[in-house]
């Protein structure tokens, strides 16, 4: 359960950062919209590190299925655009597995 908090922190605080690049260079916004975006980049860094896991690689990956459905709410909460049908299946699937990776029963 922690994972999932810390994953889903991490994806709102990258998102976030990334957006801040994007509105920067796509839509005009000013440069010092890149402050706090370097700053949520940086959160994001840190809480990854806080995910469950023994191993980076793993925990990146699981993170992988987490950031995919966030971007699609980001798309949606923020940008304006609804999700279809193969946005959802799509993002379902990926924490789907994103279940797996890290849930999965392991020995040592």
């Amino acid at each position: 359960m922690r994972s999932a908090l810390v994953f889903a922190g991490a994806a709102t605080a990258e998102i976030a950062g990334c957006f801040a690049f994007w509105a920067w260079m796509r839509l005009g916004k000013p440069v010092w919209w890149l402050v706090p975006g370097i700053a949520s980049l940086m959160l994001f860094a840190w809480l990854l590190t806080l995910a469950e896991s023994t191993a980076a690689g793993r925990a990146f990956a699981a993170y992988g299925g987490v950031y995919i459905a966030a971007s699609l709410v980001w798309l949606w909460a923020v940008e304006g655009f609804r999700p279809d049908r193969y946005d959802l299946a799509g993002a379902a699937i990926c924490l789907v597995g994103a279940g797996v990776i890290l849930w999965a029963p392991r020995s040592a």
